[in-house]
């Protein structure tokens, strides 16, 4: 069975002389002036100008992770005898990788706290921890708990907080 056939009249009488509209072309989504295009390429350049200063500071600055890491792990260790020296050594070479040798190698004692306080826009290092650092490398007294932990705190400031020399 099929339908029946349909009669010429069929559904609405009003839109028999109805005329399809026809729809305009999609508006494009590129920029039509050569000022969006000159912005475009000026927010690009500053991106990239961006991108490549912050991957610069990070590779940088990756003798402070390497610094901070272990530093964790001489804390971590926790052994009061050969901490001042682990952490004097510790500085020394992160000191080296971010100023001169020759700035820093000749350093010791006294000389070396100052140093080391002179870096950081707030000195870490009070008078009895920089005492340490000049001579605890040379004495066999053990720390307490509190001095250790002082020396280690004052230490990762000092590492997150010095102004290399690519920073002046």
């Amino acid at each position: 069975m099929s339908a029946p056939p349909l009669p010429q009249a069929f559904g609405n009488y009003a839109l028999g002389d109805f005329i399809e509209v026809v729809s305009p072309q999609d508006v494009s989504w590129l920029p039509q002036t050569p000022g969006w295009w000159l912005l475009g390429a000026g927010l690009l350049a500053l991106a990239l100008h961006r991108g490549w200063r912050g991957l610069r500071h990070w590779y940088r600055n990756r003798y402070r992770r390497e610094a901070l890491i272990r530093l964790q792990q001489i804390s971590a260790e926790h052994r009061e005898q050969a901490l001042v020296g682990e952490v004097n050594k510790l500085l020394k070479i992160t000191a080296i990788v971010a100023y001169s040798r020759p700035t820093v190698a000749s350093l010791y004692g006294e000389q070396w706290a100052e140093f080391l306080n002179r870096q950081c826009t707030a000195p870490p290092f009070t008078a009895e921890l920089a005492q340490l650092l000049a001579t605890g490398a040379y004495r066999t007294q053990s720390l307490t708990t509190d001095q250790s932990r002082a020396l280690l705190d004052a230490s990762l400031d000092w590492v997150r907080e010095h102004r290399s020399a690519a920073d002046v």
